[in-house]
């Protein structure tokens, strides 16, 4: 038209053209591919394929029930997976009562434990699936791994793979022991960076990891120290007087949503809560005060696929700390207490008396 001239393109050209993005693209699943394969030795994303190849599908049905019925076990059953990989390791161990031959404090009834909910969750999973697949086929910290995915997942969060072939462990650990793993919900930003660093955690998965925040609540104790007896300064003042509102003192008995804008739904509006000053726990506030993570909460903030690429990076890596694989440990046929076959070397010893509050951490 108008006298112009089509051009063509030679077909051979075309051909390459395509022949270099197929290529292209090979090479960027192959790397995709390369970077998920990278597990800890004995554990596979495809370990039940045959040997219990509903498993997933098992939980996921009753999960469904389960969060439909009481959406706050969310954020307690990730909770409890957290808890769980941050003292000796995603071994199930937290699941363990005290044993009658031990102390009758266990890991399970430390201080920054006693509020964890969800157990029942875990072993009626486990009695299901053990139905389904036969006894001594799938361990509970496999179990308590796939739960934490559906928790995120059935509130809105991203789907992920979860690598399997974990084994229980044998002892829970002292209560001195958990109070020294598990981040607590005054603790400074540089420490909280040091602690996870040690555990090879970079900045971008701490904030990453913070960001479960996004669900769950906060119990007063656990913040009335930004509002008494003088109101923290890196607290917005208006949210300052809706939480003393719910916490009337220092030392009222309740609750408050973690993230004021959506709390029961897994999304990154947690890191836009931060940006306004309405973090409600010390070190979630102090991510955005401190320059070292800042512009990670802010790209978090307006990046919500970026947020929950680099969760599901961290919650893989968190979720293979110290596992026991291949004949460690055992496969539990009540989460709640070793089998009964097994050789007990000291379940526990002494605890110690350390009275510290039961606050909310990771």
């Amino acid at each position: 038209m108008g006298g112009s001239k089509m051009t063509l393109v030679p077909s051979h050209t075309v051909k390459l053209t395509l022949g270099v993005l197929v290529v292209v693209m090979l090479m960027h699943l192959k790397c995709l591919e390369a970077q998920q394969q990278q597990l800890v030795e004995g554990l596979s994303w495809k370990f039940f394929e045959s040997k219990c190849p509903k498993l997933e599908s098992i939980i996921r049905k009753q999960m469904v029930k389960v969060i439909k019925k009481d959406v706050a076990l969310a954020a307690s059953l990730l909770r409890l997976h957290f808890h769980d990989c941050f003292v000796q390791g995603c071994d199930g161990s937290v699941l363990l009562d005290g044993s009658a031959s031990g102390p009758a404090d266990s890991e399970k009834t430390a201080p920054p434990n006693l509020r964890l909910r969800g157990f029942d969750v875990i072993e009626d999973l486990r009695r299901r699936v053990h139905k389904q697949c036969g006894a001594g086929s799938v361990s509970c910290s496999d179990i308590t791994a796939i739960v934490a995915r559906d928790s995120i997942v059935l509130t809105g969060g991203p789907k992920y793979k979860v690598p399997l072939g974990r084994r229980d462990g044998l002892t829970f650990a002292t209560r001195n022991a958990t109070l020294a793993n598990l981040p607590s919900p005054f603790v400074p930003v540089d420490k909280l960076l040091a602690d996870f660093a040690a555990r090879n955690f970079d900045a971008t998965d701490v904030v990453a990891l913070s960001g479960a925040h996004t669900i769950g609540v906060a119990h007063c104790t656990s913040f009335t120290q930004r509002l008494y007896p003088t109101q923290d300064t890196t607290m917005d003042k208006t949210f300052a007087s809706t939480l003393k509102r719910v916490c009337p003192t220092a030392t009222t008995n309740a609750t408050t949503s973690l993230d004021v804008r959506s709390p029961n739904t897994f999304d990154n509006k947690y890191f836009v809560d931060l940006m306004n000053k309405q973090g409600v726990l010390t070190p979630d506030q102090d991510l955005y005060t401190d320059k070292r993570t800042r512009s990670i909460v802010t790209s978090f903030a307006v990046n919500q696929t970026l947020f929950f690429e680099k969760f599901v990076n961290a919650m893989v890596k968190m979720s293979q700390m110290q596992v026991l694989t291949g004949t460690q440990g055992e496969i539990r046929n009540n989460c709640s207490r070793r089998n009964a076959n097994t050789y007990d070397p000291l379940i526990s010893t002494f605890v110690g008396d350390a009275d510290v509050d039961s606050a909310q951490s990771f």
